[in-house]
């Protein structure tokens, strides 16, 4: 049904090139590359924990007597 032939591509392909100029493609296809190259090893590594601590855990003593300010 949606797909993108040839003549859509070098459209693209134009409108990229007219936008940003021949000289910075390299650096902006380098830029995508690093990019999907971290995404996938952070999709590959192990699971990293984001939970916040809870205050009881970073607290000493019950936290009486003192005032905010």
């Amino acid at each position: 049904m949606f797909g993108l032939g040839t003549t859509e591509l070098l459209i693209i392909l134009v409108i990229v090139v007219l936008i940003f100029g021949a000289r910075r493609l390299p650096e902006i296809g380098s830029g995508i590359g690093k990019a999907i190259k971290n995404f996938k090893s952070g999709v590959s590594e192990e699971e990293i924990d984001v939970t916040p601590k809870s205050p009881e855990s970073d607290e000493v003593g019950d936290g009486e007597g003192k005032s905010e300010s």
